[in-house]
């Protein structure tokens, strides 16, 4: 996937290393490429912090080794939770730990850094993450919006929905709900309306674009 460089949206970097002089670093590199970062010194300060999905995109960059709660622990735990995906991890390590990096990057990790890195790439990495999470907490957003639109609708409106999805027509809609085509019709309508299309298409397009079980 290719990812626009030039960020046009509100995002943050959070920071975990319980090396100062790292974060100060790491707080000085991303202030310079004018990215907002937030540090903290230990995973148990970070998770203290961190509120669940966040309103805005962000990443994680993340000592593997520390004291007290490991990166790793902390990288297993948010694995678990499934926020990977809104916000991406990119691990900072040492050369005795590129393997366990690698592992981490197959099971969800967005990537490793390899101390000491380049600064070029790793803003790189980092503004790829940030797009990554914009466009991970946009399609949740979508997905909540369908959702909420879809908890309005009656139990004979959804219905409805299910057969038109399926393509059905008004006739044979009808013959298996057991009423008139003219109530079908009454009935898609207000489905159309509250969901915001103007097709059978779009409706079907709209549900399964986002992987909705309705």
């Amino acid at each position: 996937m290719i990812f626009p460089m030039q960020l046009n949206f509100d995002a943050t970097v959070y920071v975990v290393d319980d090396d100062a002089d790292v974060r100060d670093g790491l707080s000085w590199l991303l202030r310079s490429r004018r990215l907002f970062s937030e540090v903290f010194d230990s995973a148990e300060a970070f998770e203290q912090r961190f509120p669940g999905t966040p309103q805005d995109p962000c990443c994680l960059l993340l000592d593997m080794r520390m004291s007290g709660m490991s990166g790793l622990a902390l990288f297993e735990r948010l694995r678990l939770r499934g926020s990977l995906t809104w916000m991406p991890v990119i691990f900072l390590t040492g050369h005795a730990d590129v393997a366990t990096a690698v592992d981490t990057v197959k099971r969800g990790a967005f990537d490793f850094c390899e101390k000491p890195f380049s600064d070029n790439a790793l803003v790189d990495r980092i503004e790829q993450a940030l797009w990554q999470s914009h466009d991970a907490l946009a399609q949740l957003k979508r997905r909540n919006e369908v959702a909420s639109k879809l908890a309005e609708l009656t139990e004979r409106e959804r219905s409805v929905l299910d057969l038109v999805i399926e393509g059905l027509p008004n006739k044979l809609i009808a013959d298996q709900l057991n009423i008139s085509v003219r109530t079908v019709e009454v009935h898609r309508a207000r489905v159309f309306d509250k969901m915001g299309v103007k097709s059978a298409v779009e409706l079907a397009n709209l549900i399964r674009e986002d992987h909705l079980n309705v």
